[in-house]
């Protein structure tokens, strides 16, 4: 099973949130033990606690971006920043045009009685982008 059926199985079995459901798929990829990262991202659901601001899948991968892309370098911090800066906002415009915003309050707006995307979509879309990001920077 690939990463992004993994997430989407995560969030589906309801024991994870969405943020939990797509940094977490990753963690193996990264060798980060999955329980710190499952407890660090428990806040970051339903867009920042509740907030329904920014989603909580794509605040997990922006999570997953940032392991992927920075050298870790706390003596020079800039060496990789700014391409990760970009990372993340390509990210974000391909995750908005699939769904139609970043933003949890919009994806979970109602029309015509209908959730306008649902929460394992935004999970399986995240967990998509993060798939070909990692596939094209290796």
């Amino acid at each position: 099973m690939g990463l992004r059926e993994n997430a989407k199985r995560y969030f589906l079995e309801g024991k994870y949130n969405c943020c939990q459901a797509v940094i977490c798929a990753y963690c193996d990829t990264y060798g980060i033990d999955d329980t710190d990262i499952f407890r660090m991202t428990e806040g970051f659901g339903l867009g920042m606690g509740g907030l329904k601001d920014t989603c909580g899948a794509v605040t997990g991968m922006f999570m997953a971006i940032g392991l992927h892309n920075s050298a870790g370098d706390q003596y020079d911090p800039r060496k990789t920043k700014m391409q990760t800066y970009e990372d993340v906002r390509n990210a974000a415009a391909a995750f908005q045009e699939a769904c139609g915003s970043i933003y949890c309050r919009d994806l979970k707006a109602v029309s015509e009685g209908r959730q306008m995307v649902s929460c394992d979509r935004c999970v399986e879309t995240a967990a998509a982008i993060l798939e070909k990001y990692i596939a094209n920077h290796r």
